[in-house]
């Protein structure tokens, strides 16, 4: 969808931000890099396509020939300057046929003596927030045991196994999702950014809070998927409302990850399926509600095999051109995807120990959305903080407007400031 806004400029960045209770040394970084390369090429691989309908992957050379990205250190003065900083990340395009999908910046900030940044940003196609998390922790491993686990022993599973399924049924698969896609979207979905003529700059905002504990009150906590996108559609509702949008469906893609449970699984590669959840503004009204309707919407995409189907198609559109793409579905030639976003990538696994020699404090994940919808809303979790996460397109929404979002998903989940 990005190839939908080439000319704009719109990139296609992802950032994972882990704040650090001391410095954090570029030549450590940079040799658990490179180590890496040992074992796995994907870091300095480009993006290649052999012909118009020939499949689209990773190609790296041989070891002798890789080179590791670059490790950039910075220092900026202020919390607002850092703000900056990571705002420039998430504009900096990456093109992954001529530059390595990821770049590693580090930051001090002289204003937060005892901290520092580690940012990570990364072509998205290369892997998902969770993939992220994974060689974060490959590379931290790899730093702290001298490189001898990228010398002896089995290598992690850096991507998932080929479908072993037969071409015939993947095939089969693939129409029976097609045809639930253009099901879902008779009429193309409105969002922020429709009739949008000249997107801005990505801009984000994160906020660390602390969630509640669940007590008889709450006898379920707000951290399924299902009641935080109630809340934040009853967000969305509200801007829908002052802005005079006509009362069709909320059309949200909602990432279902593929790895077994308990397991760090692939680290390369978008190893998700999507459910794709649909509801009125007006029935955003009553949030309890909703957050069952959304929850027997999902129960029944997975019962019906639809949310299998989904993650088999997205392996063939691997060989899909962009323009085939472009007339499967209701809008998107126009440019219209999903009404907004909404995720949640749970927790990171802050308890990993020596982190190059400092204590990880927190980390979220910040991904830049289209012009069209234009926002999207992303949770996670690290230790005690949950961290919201308003990532927007200038010009399709304003800060005042964001802010409001973000006030009305806090009191709606009950949330506080953290510490």
């Amino acid at each position: 969808m990005q190839a939908l806004w080439k000319d704009r400029g719109a990139g296609n960045n992802a950032l994972l931000v882990v704040e650090c209770d001391g410095p954090l040394a570029p030549s450590r970084v940079g040799r658990a890099l490179d180590r890496l390369l040992d074992v796995c090429p994907w870091p300095a691989a480009r993006l290649r396509r052999p012909f118009p309908w020939g499949r689209l992957h990773w190609a790296a050379g041989p070891r002798g020939a890789l080179v590791a990205p670059p490790v950039d250190h910075r220092s900026v003065a202020s919390a607002e300057d850092l703000h900056e900083e990571l705002e420039a990340e998430l504009n900096g395009s990456i093109d992954p046929r001529r530059d390595p999908p990821l770049r590693v910046l580090l930051l001090d900030c002289l204003s937060l003596p005892a901290r520092s940044f580690m940012v990570l940003t990364w072509f998205h196609p290369l892997m998902d927030p969770r993939g992220a998390q994974n060689l974060l922790m490959h590379l931290a491993r790899l730093d702290g045991d001298d490189g001898g686990a990228s010398r002896g022993g089995a290598p992690p599973a850096f991507v998932a196994p080929p479908d072993p399924r037969p071409l015939r049924e993947r095939g089969r698969l693939a129409r029976r999702s097609l045809a639930y896609m253009r099901s879902l979207t008779p009429v193309p979905p409105v969002s922020p950014g429709t009739g949008l003529a000249g997107p801005g700059r990505a801009r984000f905002r994160q906020e660390s809070l602390v969630e509640p504990a669940p007590g008889a009150a709450r006898p379920r906590a707000p951290r399924e998927i299902c009641t935080r996108l109630a809340v934040v559609g009853k967000a969305m509702a509200e801007l829908w409302k002052k802005r005079g949008l006509p009362d069709a469906p909320f059309f949200v893609p909602i990432a279902v990850d593929l790895r077994p449970k308990g397991e760090p699984g692939p680290t390369f590669g978008n190893v998700l399926a999507f459910h794709f959840a649909r509801f009125k503004p007006s029935e955003t009204v009553d949030v309890p509600a909703l957050s069952r309707t959304l929850r027997e919407q999902m129960a029944d995409a997975v019962r019906d095999g639809q949310i299998e189907a989904n993650a088999v198609a997205m392996e063939f559109l691997q060989y899909r051109p962009v323009w085939a793409m472009l007339r499967e579905l209701p809008g998107t030639a126009r440019g219209e995807t999903f009404s907004f976003n909404c995720a949640d990538v749970l927790d990171f696994p802050a308890a990993t120990g020596s982190f190059f020699g400092c204590r990880i404090r927190n980390a979220y994940h910040l991904p830049a959305v289209l012009p069209r919808p234009g926002i999207g809303v992303f949770f996670n979790r690290c230790a005690s903080k949950t961290n919201i996460v308003t990532s927007w397109i200038e010009g399709a929404v304003s800060e005042d407007e964001v802010a409001r979002i973000v006030d009305v998903v806090r009191e709606g989940l009950g949330w506080t400031p953290s510490a």
